[in-house]
């Protein structure tokens, strides 16, 4: 053979055998070592929680339960949205907003209903659908209430009724006797009967008797979580306990700040009785009723264990308005002061007083207060300045809160940065290391607002992944990552109802759903241990995620596992330092497609099962399938 093919032969057979050993390189078992014994940092206690505020109608509409929409009978030039004239049989009369009287100072307005002509037969009155419908179920008791006056004690009584869309089929009725020319507040109960669930119904309120009468915040309540008095939707909240969420933040984001200064959330006009509040306008072009205020958010906390991450409001007000440090920034200053006080204050204080007499007694429980939210908006640059105005004088009369940042500062060192992400799947992916080589001697960091954003109104499995994947890196950073909320939590999924994607938990006026990230959520939260454990990934590949942590008290690790690729994956888990019993619990989310997706009709079409993971030992060849999140629970001998 000439020499020169002998060497071009040879040359081919050594790039093959590179070729081929590279390759079995390239499909190597990845190995995840495990050390049990040895600890490398503590997990904030604080770790998994809840960022809400009024989007997507989140409360009204949402998890506060009121029925009625537009209670208050606020007007547009031509109408009252949401409310209709009912003029029965050859009823007649006319209704419109009468600016000169109301039930309070709050609200100074009210629906005035002129009836002309109207007898026991032919009843005249107004109509509300709710939102999106009223939303009954069977043998159940409503409570409501409507304050009223008329210009004559003879007007007589009020027929109240929740009537079917279909036929107007008379689904449970009362009546509300004793009107009188002055205002007063009347409460009522409607009971159903073995009638079929349905939100196809409205309430209807109308007199037979000519005359006028003034309406104002005409209520409706189903029964609520705890029986709470002015409370929230049972079956949202039972979803929302599921997550284990250790706090909640709040009243929320862009809600906290408003478009402008006036209607920024001012707590001191949420508190007290609901005819003391005169709503204000959402920066998400609908109305909020304030029905849940300060208290009531507190009274969330309760309910569900959870500690409160309050935010103050900071002087930046999202139509790039804001209020300059210094004396100007003073009442709003001394505003987060009272707030702090009517939170954290006893009987003997002020504003604790003033928590006394709305009937909490006890004081709550706070560490952490946020000034302002998304502040590098503000292109006046002024938050460096008001964040210290705050932050001084809450650590003056609080030394011990915890004081939130919402962007980085330089005159004053921050307790905590809050840190925002809102990212496709890929993104995530590519930095789950984000926060494995931050300053472990800075500032604490609080990710208040985080999603992966593919699908609507709720995520889809390749969302969960991103946020499996994203939690994954989080988990193994918890002694430098204290908190970290999904964002937004709620989302009315009726046309009109959303005004963000993607978001965690979908319903309409009787049902609701989790999503696929939200079933993430919950795994993670659930099985969380208090130390993150020393572990090492070798040959892991672009798209496996893991976090392992473990409860000290339980003597139990739980090792979280992500498999984000279109192809199972194998993995040879590797422990140490430990003997481990040969049986554990294996939970499992995963969908054949990164579309596939949860909804209101198919609420469970992807949710976690249950298993049982045999023969445990030193080592545990593991395959993980394709598109999968994965819990392994193993207890200690």
């Amino acid at each position: 053979m000439h020499p020169s093919r002998r060497f071009s032969v040879l040359a081919l057979l050594a790039t093959l055998l590179i070729s081929t050993f590279g390759a079995a390189q390239a499909q190597q078992t990845p190995t995840l070592s495990i050390d049990v014994n040895q600890v490398k940092s503590k997990v904030s206690p604080m770790l998994y929680g809840l960022m809400t505020e009024e989007i997507n109608y989140s409360y009204d509409g949402g998890l506060y339960a009121e029925m009625v929409r537009n209670r208050t009978f606020r007007a547009r030039r031509r109408d009252v949205p949401y409310w209709l004239l009912v003029e029965d049989g050859n009823a007649q009369a006319k209704m419109e907003i009468d600016q000169q009287t109301g039930p309070s100072e709050a609200l100074n307005y009210s629906l005035k209903l002129e009836v002309t002509q109207a007898d026991a037969a032919n009843q005249a009155g107004v109509l509300n659908g709710g939102y999106w419908g009223m939303p009954l179920k069977p043998n159940t008791t409503y409570k409501g209430s409507f304050y009223a006056k008329a210009d004559s004690d003879a007007l007589g009584t009020m027929n109240v009724k929740l009537l079917s869309d279909a036929d107007d089929k008379a689904i449970a009725t009362t009546t509300v006797s004793g009107l009188t020319t002055a205002w007063k507040q009347y409460n009522f109960s409607l009971k159903t009967g073995a009638i079929q669930s349905s939100s196809a119904n409205h309430l209807v309120l109308t007199v037979g008797h000519t005359g006028t009468l003034w309406l104002s915040l005409v209520s409706l309540f189903p029964p609520t979580y705890h029986d709470r008095n002015n409370g929230n939707r049972i079956d949202l909240m039972e979803k929302l306990a599921a997550m284990h969420p250790a706090f909640l933040r709040f009243p929320g984001g862009n809600y906290l700040e408003g478009d402008h200064i006036p209607e920024r959330y001012e707590w001191k006009k949420t508190i007290g009785s609901m005819v003391d509040r005169p709503t204000h306008p959402s920066p998400w072009r609908y109305n909020s009723s304030d029905g849940l205020g300060l208290l009531e958010f507190l009274e969330w906390c309760e309910d569900l264990k959870m500690e409160p991450v309050l935010a103050v409001y900071g002087g930046y007000s999202m139509q790039q308005e804001h209020v300059n440090p210094g004396p100007d920034l003073d009442p709003y200053v001394q505003d987060a002061l009272d707030e702090l006080e009517y939170v954290t204050g006893g009987s003997d204080t002020k504003w604790g007083a003033v928590r006394v007499q709305n009937g909490h007694p006890e004081p709550f429980k706070l560490t952490y207060v946020e000034v302002g939210n998304e502040d590098f908006f503000d292109r006046s640059g002024s938050y460096d300045g008001r964040y210290a105005q705050f932050y001084k004088a809450i650590k003056a009369k609080y030394p011990d809160l915890q004081i939130i940042a919402t962007t980085p500062v330089k005159s004053i060192r921050p307790d905590v940065i809050d840190d925002h992400y809102y990212r496709r799947a890929t993104e995530f992916f590519h930095d789950t290391t984000h926060y494995d080589n931050t300053d472990r001697s800075g500032p604490k960091i609080f990710v208040g607002e985080w999603a992966t954003r593919e699908g609507a109104p709720t995520p889809n499995f390749g969302a969960a992944l991103g946020d499996a994947a994203w939690m994954t890196g989080m988990e193994r950073n918890s002694d430098i990552i204290v908190m970290a909320a999904y964002a937004p939590l709620l989302v009315n999924v009726n046309p009109g109802g959303m005004q963000w994607e993607t978001d965690l938990i979908g319903y309409d006026a009787l049902r609701s759903f989790g999503s696929t990230s939200y079933y993430a959520q919950v795994m993670f939260a659930t099985y969380l241990g208090d130390e993150v454990l020393d572990s090492k990934l070798e040959n892991g590949g672009p798209k496996l995620f893991y976090s392992v942590t473990h409860d000290s008290r339980k003597k139990r690790l739980y090792l979280k596992l992500v498999n984000a690729a279109s192809t199972p994956q194998a993995i040879d888990l590797k422990f140490a330092g430990a003997t481990l019993a040969n049986t554990g619990k294996l939970v499992m989310l995963k969908a054949h497609s990164t579309q596939a997706t949860n909804t209101i009709e198919e609420p469970t079409n992807i949710a976690p099962v249950e298993s049982t993971l045999k023969n445990v030992g030193s080592t545990l060849h593991y395959t993980a399938p394709a598109y999968s999140i994965q819990v392994i629970q193993l207890d200690q001998h």
